[in-house]
């Protein structure tokens, strides 16, 4: 499921199976380095989605938490913790980040949920079949990430 009107009203419904969250980083800036932090978000976005297409019934994939690459480490995560105070309220048994800065692996913890980094490339040059196959490679990846977690957590239970 995907942040949308429609999707909203059916989250409502089957809120008992809808238990993973799916949150994409999209890093932010004008000066140097704002084609990279345009591509990183747009690859990340891409990948969200098609991930969320997988697992429609299970996942909800929200909007893009967006933050500004200058931002310091420390004022990256306390301005995450303010943002995600709601999520953990509506208590989402599984949490995934979805990244391609690197630099939030060090400021997530395992409480916070999974962080998911992935490298990303450059998609403007590419011819859609390219695109679409580099796109479906990296999701089928992260794919097996969401299941062996689903897994771990059903034989603990």
């Amino acid at each position: 499921m995907r942040w949308t009107a429609k999707d909203a009203a059916l989250f409502a419904g089957e809120r008992k199976y809808v238990d993973t969250l799916l949150i994409p980083f999209v890093p932010v800036t004008f000066g140097e380095g704002a084609k990279e932090a345009a591509n990183s978000g747009e690859f990340v976005e891409i990948l969200g989605h098609l991930l969320e297409k997988q697992f429609k019934g299970r996942v909800l994939l929200l909007p893009p938490y967006t933050y500004f690459a200058e931002f310091s480490g420390e004022k990256r995560r306390r301005l995450l913790d303010e943002w995600l105070h709601p999520v953990r309220e509506a208590d989402f048994r599984f949490v995934f980040f979805l990244s391609s800065d690197r630099n939030w692996k060090e400021l997530l913890s395992d409480e916070d949920g999974e962080f998911l980094w992935v490298p990303s490339v450059p998609l403007e040059h590419l011819d859609e079949q390219n695109k679409r196959a580099i796109m479906e490679n990296q999701a089928g990846q992260l794919l097996n990430i969401f299941v062996e977690k689903w897994q771990k957590a059903e034989i603990s239970s």
